[in-house]
Order: structure tokens, then C-alpha cells, then sequence
């Protein structure tokens, strides 16, 4: 899922603690960057504005706080998947049980994987 250099800058101006540089949005993770497209995409969909976002995030970052995270940065996109998590069950897109399905399909399927080898998910990861 490619973004455009402007989507990103749009994205990471709107919602609040975004770790960026001069260029835009930065990421310590593959998977931080995959999650940052998605909630673009879903934005871009109009599944939620940046405003339902922010304040999703923002609650999810102070739960997190409550519960002892230090607010360094290195969990920043654990929130956002959270958050982005939750939204996507809130506004119908699909579950929270459908989510946990893929969760431990995707569990299943990197235990059998060999390290340094794509991970992919098959009918069997689901059963």
C-alpha cells in the first residue's frame, strides 16, 4: 500500500505525536509504516475523519499512560495499531474476533515459518 509523500505529510500534520522529520512521517518498523497506510487509506475511504481519529488516539495513548507506559515513543504505533484496531470494529469494517482470527492465523503461520522467510498465511493458520 504506497502513499504519496503529500498524503503523508496531510496525515502526520492532522493526528497528534506522529514521529516525523522534515520530510514527513518516520518509522522504526515495516509494520509501523503498513499501519500508517491503512489508517490513511481507511481516512481516504471516509471509514473516519481525522478528528474521530485523533480522539481515538489520544484516548488510547492516555490508557496506555494510565497503565505505565513511559511515553518515550518507541510504543507510539502499538497505540495507533490499537486504535486503528478499534475504530475499524467500531465503524463496522469488521470485528474483534474477526481481528483475533487473523491475530492467531498470523501467530500460527510465523511458528512454522523459518526465520528469515516470508511469512504467509494459509487456510490451515486459521484452524
Amino acid at each position: 500500500m504506497a502513499i504519496g509523500p503529500q498524503q503523508a505529510m496531510r496525515a502526520a500534520i492532522a493526528a497528534p505525536g506522529i514521529p516525523r522529520d522534515a520530510d514527513g512521517p518516520v518509522f522504526r518498523e515495516p509494520w509501523e509504516a503498513r499501519a500508517f497506510a491503512m489508517a490513511l487509506a481507511l481516512h481516504e475511504a471516509g471509514v473516519f475523519t481525522w478528528k474521530e481519529w485523533a480522539e481515538a488516539l489520544g484516548a488510547e495513548i492516555k490508557r496506555a499512560q494510565a497503565k505505565g507506559d513511559p511515553d518515550t515513543g518507541e510504543t507510539y504505533y502499538q497505540h495507533w495499531l490499537a486504535t486503528l484496531e478499534a475504530l475499524v470494529a467500531a465503524k463496522g469494517v469488521t470485528t474483534l474476533d474477526n481481528l483475533q482470527r487473523y491475530r492467531d492465523a498470523w501467530d500460527h503461520a510465523a511458528d512454522r515459518t523459518p526465520h528469515g522467510k516470508p511469512i504467509e498465511l494459509t487456510p490451515g493458520d486459521f484452524e
